[in-house]
């Protein structure tokens, strides 16, 4: 039996996705092989790899001067690879410090210029994204910086900051294809796949070209985009079954009805959630109200002893990886693009039946 998986990533993958996967494990359509082991220069492979990079182009709306790269190293390769990249006129760059995935960004940047941290909510342990006014920005900088959505604290950028024609660049894992957006308002967008768009192993970067090729000649040529644009992300041996699982869950995000169809369903299910932790007398949401992530809610009961009471309990419900993040205890349930709207329902239905089991506990 298949449990409900709120983890934070690696993720769940749509059933759809995993059941197609699973007939053509072995035997990829007339190729007499599995993708595994095909040659990433095969005509069989090339189609794969081409109909992932449309299929994202359509679901996104990603115009022609934007270049679309299929990388290795996760997201944290790119702290390193953007400040190497584009860090190279002023030598200077904005971030925004709103969690851990911003502070690593910032301790990567800082070893190729002077990093600008305009505003850090960390003092509140980044329970809210940090207040900052336009006039901070650097029109000088080389970019700006932000991790759009925290993936441990459960907060998200509901604006995007004005930077002029400074380029904005963001780190979308765990938050890419959960909404629309405009692709034109960023300079760089990069994001570890598990989260929302398939297995480990492969980062979706999506780079406007005039970015690119700014690289001084001293960075390693793996880590200079110029080489995966001039070589369609194929420099070498790509990852090439986890880019064959993305197309997959492109397909699947087709069959829903596209990215404005799966945000709907996704605000149905993080209103499910929230508007029960709003009411709770037990369970508390930690994230600041305003500042709400769709992808991934963070809850404690205020006892740690409870805490892991519950996350136990549902563990044996069927409810798993509940646990939060180690840096913050409690609970986070993250309800990424492939969770069922009945998962989000039987977890609501388990805390209220946990609230009234534990009504001494509130007392």
């Amino acid at each position: 039996m298949r449990v409900y998986n709120f983890s934070a990533g690696p993720a769940v993958l749509p059933l759809e996705v995993l059941e197609k996967a699973q007939r053509e494990l072995v035997c990829f359509e007339d190729a007499g092989m599995s993708v595994m082991e095909m040659s990433h220069r095969s005509k069989a492979y090339m189609k794969i790899i081409e109909e992932a990079e449309a299929k994202l182009r359509s679901l996104m709306n990603i115009p022609d001067h934007y270049k679309v790269l299929f990388l290795q190293g996760g997201a944290s390769l790119q702290f390193a690879m953007v400040p190497m990249n584009l860090m190279v006129g002023s030598k200077k760059a904005d971030f925004i410090d709103s969690g851990v995935w911003s502070s690593k960004a910032i301790k990567e940047a800082k070893k190729f210029g002077k990093v600008n941290v305009i505003a850090s909510s960390k003092s509140d342990t980044y329970s809210h994204i940090p207040t900052y006014k336009k006039s901070q920005f650097d029109k000088d900088a080389d970019y700006v910086y932000i991790c759009e959505n925290n993936t441990i604290y459960g907060t998200k950028f509901k604006t995007l900051p004005e930077t002029g024609d400074v380029p904005l660049v963001a780190d979308l894992s765990s938050c890419i294809m959960s909404e629309v957006i405009d692709v034109t308002k960023y300079g760089v967008i990069f994001a570890g796949a598990q989260k929302n768009l398939g297995p480990a192993g492969v980062t979706v970067v999506i780079i406007r070209e005039d970015l690119v090729g700014k690289a001084d000649e001293i960075i390693p040529t793996m880590l200079n985009y110029q080489t995966h644009v001039d070589n369609d992300s194929m420099f070498n041996t790509p990852p090439t079954y986890a880019i064959y699982m993305l197309k997959l869950v492109f397909e699947w995000v087709e069959a829903q009805g596209g990215v404005a169809a799966i945000e709907a369903r996704n605000k149905e299910k993080a209103a499910l959630l929230y508007d029960f932790l709003d009411q709770s007398e037990l369970f508390k949401g930690t994230a600041a109200i305003e500042d709400r992530s769709l992808m991934n809610v963070p809850f404690v009961t205020g006892d740690e002893v409870l805490d892991a009471a519950f996350v136990k309990s549902a563990t044996a419900c069927g409810l798993v990886n509940l646990k939060g993040h180690r840096s913050v205890g409690g609970m986070r349930a993250s309800i990424y693009n492939a969770m069922p709207i009945e998962g989000v329902k039987a977890l609501v239905d388990f805390m209220k039946a946990f609230e009234i089991e534990h009504k001494e506990a509130m007392k």
